[in-house]
């Protein structure tokens, strides 16, 4: 192995002529610019230096590896700068999974906070509603939705972002329309729209809420997500029950109402993997989450 230091003293001789002068350039004594060069030559087995006059001119081998030894040190300064970039979060890529809701909610701001302060960051974007089993197949950062006090598992941390209450989307007209709150015992009888196809945690939270008020809600029609069930509120089908984020944006012609007794909520959280987390491009992601779910709960 060529020694990449070595290499540097001896460019710096064929650059500038002489031992001396090179050893000017790097601050060196001339005879720690001599031992390595006779260490060099010893390394490569060739002679790679001549003596011409007062100075030292490179041999044809010494031409050669002067100019790979060029390309070798530009190399290696990339890789010094990319290093530096990584470090300080110029660059590299973080890699961010979320739940629908919080896609158009938060995300855009997210988004344009990280590329604002790290230029350089890739961001690989995917929409996830569940924490994968495999570890390798986690990303760097996931918003998710959990029980209180949900535990990430080994090497993962969860922040806590919000606790999102639920609420109920009505169509224009309907009897608690004009209300500001309404207990959830009181909708047992309305025509319900389901709102979450996939059977997820949160449509499991509603439905120990409405067991807890005394009943089992009959959905009768079924939506696939959030803006399908609340075109079909708008169309006067029925009454929807979603979280509050998820009914930031409604159409026209519905409103919403909160819940009381009891009022089901969900809890956010921010999940990252321990290794990044202390990197700028993480710690900028959490500081954007945070100022989302401040400013913008609903």
């Amino acid at each position: 192995m060529l020694d990449v230091h070595r290499l540097r003293v001896f460019r710096s001789v064929v650059a500038s002529g002489s031992v001396q002068a090179a050893a000017a350039n790097l601050g060196y004594t001339p005879s720690a610019v001599s031992q390595h060069l006779a260490a060099l030559q010893r390394e490569t087995g060739l002679a790679l230096l001549s003596r011409a006059g007062r100075g030292l001119r490179p041999t044809a081998a010494g031409h050669a590896l002067a100019a790979e030894a060029d390309r070798v040190l530009a190399r290696l300064g990339e890789a010094e700068a990319l290093v530096a970039d990584l470090r300080s979060g110029r660059t590299g890529a973080l890699s961010i999974a979320y739940f629908a809701s919080v896609g158009a909610a938060w995300m855009p701001l997210v988004v344009r906070r990280i590329l604002t302060d790290l230029p350089g960051v890739r961001l690989d974007l995917e929409l996830r509603e569940h924490i994968p089993d495999s570890r390798e197949e986690r990303a760097d950062v996931q918003v998710m939705v959990g029980p209180t006090g949900f535990d990430a598992g080994s090497g993962f941390t969860a922040h806590h972002l919000l606790d999102d209450p639920y609420v109920a989307v009505l169509p224009a007209g309907h009897r608690f329309a004009d209300q500001q709150e309404v207990d959830l015992a009181d909708l047992a009888d309305e025509r319900w729209i389901d709102n979450d196809f996939a059977r997820g945690w949160c449509r499991t939270n509603l439905i120990e809420a409405c067991t807890a008020a005394g009943f089992s809600p009959v959905f009768q029609v079924e939506a696939h997500d959030y803006p399908t069930a609340l075109a079909f509120v708008a169309a006067g089908i029925g009454l929807t029950v979603l979280p509050a984020l998820g009914a930031a944006r409604l159409p026209d012609g519905v409103t919403c109402v909160r819940l009381l007794r009891p009022t089901p909520i969900r809890s956010i959280y921010m999940v990252v993997h321990d290794a990044v987390e202390h990197t700028p491009a993480v710690q900028t992601a959490l500081a954007a989450l945070r100022e989302a779910a401040n400013t913008n709960p609903q």
